[in-house]
């Protein structure tokens, strides 16, 4: 039997599970996934994003198998008894594939339950301001004090700059917190607090799923724009 052509590169495949992990968060996969990687995330959050990583390369698995099992099947190799045994392992693979798939999707939907049970109404309440803030500490902040003018600000790995008074206010409120052990001279890590990671996600979750209603037009009565609706 001929050796069998390389098999075109799969890419990720869209797990079933992808539109009910977005309605539940409001955010789509890959926002998710950046997020996870900037640390904006509570512990909850970050560890369904790692189940549906595995639960994704799960699905890529079952995916290669059954285009293989596709192309085997397809008359373009001699039917002979390699072709037989090659599909028969190639099925097997595909069911343990389908098994491994399986239990990643189960691992998924109970890393979910207790975001859904979470999807607090009392969430707290973020102005824009402190949203950009927390959003920008996530990325990486330290707290420095100016040898000469004794100023004391927050630098943000992305450059913005956060008043102090601000970070107080963060502190107070459990968002944020420093590490004292660095003297601030040399500059002392700030990070969110999982309370801060939890506020800005429900933040942002409310901004992105809130859509902007379109402005009535001058003179358009309301029963109009119900029978648009």
């Amino acid at each position: 039997m001929p050796p069998e052509p390389p098999l075109p590169a799969v890419r990720r495949t869209v797990s079933l599970l992808d539109h009910h992990i977005e309605a539940v968060t409001g955010h789509d996969i890959d926002t998710l996934r950046d997020f996870r990687d900037r640390g904006v995330f509570d512990e909850l959050h970050a560890h369904l994003v790692d189940r549906h990583r595995e639960l994704a390369t799960a699905q890529t698995g079952v995916t290669f198998y059954l285009r293989l099992l596709n192309r085997l099947s397809s008359g373009e190799f001699d039917v002979d008894d390699a072709l037989f045994t090659r599909i028969d392992r190639t099925a097997e693979q595909l069911e343990e594939a389908a098994a491994a798939r399986d239990a990643a999707a189960h691992a998924v939907l109970a890393a979910l339950e207790p975001i859904e049970a979470a999807a607090a109404p009392d969430a707290k309440q973020l102005s824009t301001d402190d949203q950009a803030a927390l959003l920008a500490i996530a990325g990486g902040a330290k707290l420095y004090e100016h040898l000469l003018t004794g100023r004391m600000s927050v630098t943000a790995a992305s450059g913005t700059r956060i008043p102090h008074a601000k970070l107080l206010r963060l502190e107070e409120t459990g968002l944020v917190v420093r590490d004292t052990g660095h003297p601030v001279h040399a500059g002392q890590p700030v990070t969110l607090t999982d309370t801060g990671r939890a506020a800005l996600f429900a933040a942002r979750r409310t901004s992105t799923t809130q859509a902007p209603k379109a402005p009535a037009r001058p003179g358009t009565s309301p029963s109009a724009l119900a029978q648009r609706r």
